[in-house]
């Protein structure tokens, strides 16, 4: 089936707002942060540890499955669910983010995107219907329109053409969708520029997507104050009975200013990526368990967070794997970071319902630190 979206209190001081999802796997409260399993997998964890930190959505690679195993291999199996063995939502992107970043210029076309695949350097084409086609059989619960993600940076007059080419493009993906249980979500774009915004998000609405979705501020190093401008400019253009998906952020205090501005779905690979370098969230701010000063600290990553990680493991203990280069160690701060996030969702949550949400990003906000 599709999704269907319940707005159920909107915060009385903000514009953040309490919901919930209902899909073929069951109903799941917004806002929500969706880990990203880019290939089938989210890195080091496997379903079971998911379901254990409160994974409800988690997101998948168009791109990079349609190079390897290939959408049909997948669809063979019984699509990505039976596949991977995670019997929860999935949200598949288009593939546009990572076939922008290896394509020129003058490679992007009204057809598609010719490129060269960053594993072998065959040369590869994807058009809005590919994309669709791609998503149809990988049976996502969630398949995203094929967009052009320009940097924030890139000039006026390009991101007008860009902007018009993508609700082109949205339209043409949308008309090759076949998948019934499938929705599918249009993705607003226009950098930080309010009339571009503007007329994406109302062009892109017209079209009738099952959701929406806010791109093109994770791309190219933009500054927080570009995110929170870009959000400001499409938020007020969406319609409030869909959903409404933040692509690619993931600090923790994004999540607050997002959900502050009206966004429902967060996604972003850096939890994983952090606890593979050795870095973990704590409610005081970001460490570095590589540090010596962890080599005999003999308490937990977190004391307020209620992983399988702090409940067991020490950071010496973690900090030791990590310098041995024992993968355990980037398991354990993987579930840690995703559970931090989740949890802050839940809090989030809680605290909109109750119209505390202001109250709750103040005292985060005067413990997070940043980098410690």
């Amino acid at each position: 089936m599709k999704i269907k979206y319940t707005l159920l209190h909107k915060d009385r001081n903000t514009k953040a707002r309490y919901g919930t999802i209902t899909t073929n796997y069951g109903t799941f409260e917004t806002p929500m942060f969706m880990p990203v399993g880019t290939q089938a997998t989210v890195k080091t964890l496997d379903t079971d540890e998911l379901k254990e930190i409160g994974s409800a959505f988690i997101l998948s690679n168009t791109y990079h499955l349609w190079l390897r195993p290939g959408e049909d291999i997948v669809n063979r199996a019984g699509g990505l669910h039976k596949f991977m063995n995670y019997y929860g939502p999935i949200l598949t992107d288009s593939g546009g983010f990572q076939v922008f970043s290896l394509a020129n210029a003058k490679d992007i076309s009204e057809e598609g995107v010719l490129f060269k695949s960053h594993i072998n350097g065959e040369k590869l084409f994807l058009t809005p219907e590919k994309s669709i086609e791609i998503q149809n059989k990988l049976d996502s619960d969630i398949a995203m329109s094929f967009d052009e993600c320009p940097p924030a940076s890139a000039p006026y007059d390009y991101l007008k053409k860009s902007v018009e080419r993508t609700v082109r493009w949205a339209k043409r993906g949308k008309s090759v969708h076949k998948n019934e249980n499938q929705s599918l979500f249009g993705i607003v774009q226009g950098g930080t520029y309010c009339d571009l915004r503007k007329y994406s998000a109302i062009e892109t609405v017209k079209l009738g997507f099952d959701g929406y979705s806010i791109g093109g501020v994770a791309n190219d190093g933009e500054s927080k104050e570009d995110m929170y401008i870009a959000i400001d400019y499409s938020i007020p253009y969406l319609p409030e009975d869909k959903p409404r998906y933040l692509m690619g952020v993931g600090e923790p205090t994004d999540l607050f200013e997002g959900v502050e501005r009206g966004v429902d779905m967060f996604d972003c690979v850096l939890p994983t990526r952090l606890a593979r370098h050795g870095h973990a969230f704590t409610k005081y701010g970001k460490i570095n368990l590589k540090n010596a000063k962890y080599k005999e600290d003999f308490t937990s990553v977190d004391e307020h967070c209620d992983c399988k990680c702090c409940k067991n493991y020490t950071k010496a203990y973690i900090r030791h794997l990590l310098i041995a280069n024992e993968t355990l160690g980037q398991r354990l701060l993987s579930i840690h970071n995703l559970r931090f996030l989740i949890k802050i969702m839940e809090e989030i949550r809680n605290s909109i319902k109750e119209d505390k949400f202001v109250d709750l990003k103040r005292e985060f906000y005067e413990n997070y630190k940043g980098e410690r």
